[in-house]
């Protein structure tokens, strides 16, 4: 296992506007429940960072100011969230430049600390790396090694952008791919097994007759 540590990087959106796509998605009688599922996949993901054992900071980048269960929350200065990446890898190269710098998506309700260090020991082989999401188009983690910048180009198509300048961990766990957009990916994610606050509101989301 590398010796490497890593702060992760969680850029937080505020609700009703976060996950827009997927409340689009979900059936109408789940709808009401849309920001108790974003807030639920949110915790689980911190919680997942949180305990993975070379994570070293957990530092989550809010739009507005909030409440989060994170080492440090700054507020973005600069627009969007490739914006958000580079302000909180900015900060993070400031107060820990020992650290490699891991961006992490917050929809992956089935993260487990034990698939996120397999990645982020993957990581560590690489000056810069990212995992593709499970649809393949999509990037869920990119990662720079301590000393290397970080350079976020998320949005639509994303995996093609990072694949240009960093190297592409395939061997990462299916926990750490499946991102969250729509019904359907949710009901994957939680044949994956799902963290406690989402597997909590899933139980709770009404199933047709």
């Amino acid at each position: 296992m590398t010796s490497l540590r890593w702060t992760v990087l969680l850029p937080v959106k505020a609700l009703p506007s976060a996950k827009s796509r997927l409340a689009s998605t979900l059936p109408e009688d789940w709808r009401d429940l849309h920001p108790a599922l974003v807030e639920a996949m949110r915790t689980d993901v911190l919680s997942a960072a949180r305990t993975a054992p070379q994570v070293a900071h957990v530092l989550v980048i809010a739009d507005i100011p909030g409440e989060y269960d994170a080492d440090t929350v700054i507020v973005q200065h600069s627009a969007g969230l490739n914006g958000a990446l580079r302000d909180g890898a900015a900060y993070a190269r400031e107060h820990w430049p020992e650290d490699g710098v891991a961006a992490l998506v917050g929809d992956l309700p089935a993260l487990t600390p034990t698939a996120l260090e397999a990645a982020l020991d993957a990581a560590a082989a690489h000056p810069s790396s990212f995992v593709r999401d499970a649809d393949g188009s999509g990037t869920t983690l990119l990662a720079a090694r301590a000393g290397e910048r970080l350079n976020p180009r998320f949005g639509e198509g994303s995996a093609a952008r990072h694949g240009a300048a960093a190297v592409e961990i395939s061997s990462a766990p299916a926990a750490v791919r499946r991102d969250v957009d729509t019904a359907a990916d949710l009901a994957e994610a939680v044949r994956l097994g799902a963290g406690a606050a989402t597997a909590r509101v899933w139980a709770v989301m009404p199933r047709s007759p």
